[in-house]
């Protein structure tokens, strides 16, 4: 399945069966990108990892 980068519009594949949450990278930009929605599925920026220093 070929979805569209939300950074730069460029193609992503993702392979079948995709998964809410699963993480994907743009080939073009190199931005990390999460499955947000499944109908239609739809990408977004994934989130930074943050650190709790242990909180």
């Amino acid at each position: 399945m070929t979805l569209t980068c939300p950074e730069c519009e460029g193609p992503v594949e993702l392979a079948e069966p995709v998964r809410l949450s699963e993480i994907a990278q743009c080939g073009d930009c190199s931005s990390e990108l999460e499955v947000v929605e499944l109908d239609p599925v739809s990408l977004s920026l994934a989130p930074e990892i943050e650190e709790d220093w242990g909180e």
